[in-house]
């Protein structure tokens, strides 16, 4: 089915936008997860939203739930890997399943840890985020997989029954953990130290560490919580890892809105909050400007 409306991010910015597509009767579907905001949960105390105070950022985060709930509103625990732009309307990739919306609003939030020397350069040419999609362009080949949270397990388990040789860079965490607590395939080789750079001729060829000698590998695997908004969506107008938009959430793909932490400071939850509500109404007029 195609809907109306594709929201990627369960913070505030995309719960804010799936309460108005909902309230304004639009068939859409909310992408996140369970815990809603890694970076909600996490915070000790919210001092600046609009009718909640003194209140911690696990609380409100049942606030949230509590909300969307009551409006039956469900989050699909999906990643998306991919959005690309078929005309009138766009083709939401996760893992090898596929989603079709009319509009898409990108509520992602800030990805903080900064790319790897290559990373965004070799984009394509050897450097991916998502194992399931392009996995079996590297079979019997060498591959490395970055981790940065424990669903990367899961994808270096992939690569390893696909691949010659796989080795898993652990950055959450566990890097500390015996191997046996890592849940990792036994031909998974582990290196436990800082990548640096990834280098190529047009390819990628070698992946390099501070301290561990460089690994000659076709293949580098960047698994994070979020990918950043020029990765996911191809042609997207960012600046400083932002994404461009106007004053209606819109960005310079038509259909294509934007809105939270992903379109700049302040970050904050009551701005991230009213611009999923623009985006949202931005979107609904999009629709019926096309049924016009």
């Amino acid at each position: 089915m195609r809907y109306d409306i594709a929201i990627i991010g369960s913070g505030a910015a995309g719960l804010s936008a799936a309460v108005n597509a909902k309230i304004r009767n639009k068939n859409f579907i909310l992408f996140g997860n369970d815990e809603l905001s890694s970076k909600l949960v996490k915070a000790p105390s919210v001092d600046n939203y609009l009718g909640f105070y003194d209140i911690s950022g696990e609380e409100l985060k049942d606030r949230f739930k509590k909300h969307i709930e009551s409006m039956d509103i469900s989050i699909d625990n999906k990643k998306i890997n991919s959005v690309y732009s078929m005309g009138d309307y766009f083709a939401l990739m996760s893992g090898q399943e596929m989603f079709e919306a009319t509009t898409v609003i990108v509520a992602t939030g800030v990805e903080f840890s900064k790319p790897i020397s290559g990373e965004e350069e070799f984009l394509g040419k050897g450097v991916g985020y998502c194992a399931t999609c392009d996995g079996m362009l590297y079979k019997d080949k060498s591959v490395a997989v970055i981790g940065y949270n424990k669903e990367a397990l899961s994808d270096a388990n992939y690569l390893s029954e696909l691949t010659s040789k796989t080795y898993f860079v652990p950055m959450f965490p566990e890097v500390g953990m015996m191997r046996s607590s890592l849940d990792l395939n036994s031909d998974i080789e582990i290196i436990k130290d800082k990548p640096t750079k990834i280098t190529g001729e047009n390819l990628v060829d070698h992946l390099h560490f501070k301290n561990h000698d460089e690994l000659a590998v076709d293949g580098v695997f960047v698994i994070k919580d979020s990918t950043t908004p020029a990765a996911l969506v191809p042609g997207l107008d960012t600046k400083d890892r932002h994404v461009m938009v106007d004053a209606m959430m819109r960005t310079n793909i038509p259909g294509c809105f934007a809105a939270g932490d992903c379109v700049g400071k302040p970050y904050s939850y009551i701005k991230s909050a009213g611009q999923g509500q623009i985006a949202a109404l931005s979107a609904v007029e999009y629709l019926d400007s096309m049924k016009r």
